[in-house]
């Protein structure tokens, strides 16, 4: 008896071991979900129909959107990003081609990082969205981006 409370002190194993793994990966499918959410309601939608304010749900206040357009560096605030969408024509309001797709999400902790496919106009864009969890709420604190010629 002594030789298994032993092995199993040394393996790390506690009898409430399964436990806590099972609420580990329940939490961490729960914020997966949340960032899912985040991403297809207020994210690709606000981008979509142009809805400014579904935008800064999804966003920190002081998150910063980088990368490159057509091999154009590009550096926005997210104000002059939000500015940007609220001036354009929508992608809904010119019948022209939307899709959002997530293709990853990891999340540890309060951090997370998604990776997504936005095809909109002409424009092809594969983004790594950083995200952190902030008041209860899991928002997009950094942005990058970059055109790309393949589909979404």
């Amino acid at each position: 008896m002594k030789i298994i409370i032993l092995t199993a002190l040394l393996f790390g194993l506690r009898p409430d071991s399964k436990a806590q793994i099972n609420t580990a990966m329940n939490n961490t499918n729960m914020n997966s979900l949340a960032i899912k959410t985040t991403l297809e309601d207020y994210y690709f939608q606000g981008i979509y129909l142009g809805d400014v304010q579904r935008l800064e749900q999804a966003f920190y206040s002081d998150a910063l959107l980088l990368g490159d357009v057509k091999g154009q560096p590009y550096f926005k605030r997210l104000a002059e990003y939000l500015d940007v969408v609220a001036h354009r024509q929508s992608p809904k309001d010119s019948s022209q081609p939307f899709h959002g797709e997530i293709i990853k999400i990891s999340v540890i902790n309060s951090i997370a990082v998604a990776e997504v496919k936005v095809k909109m106009y002409h424009y092809y864009y594969h983004e790594f969205l950083s995200f952190h969890h902030i008041n209860g709420q899991w928002l997009i604190v950094n942005k990058m981006m970059t055109d790309t010629m393949d589909q979404a």
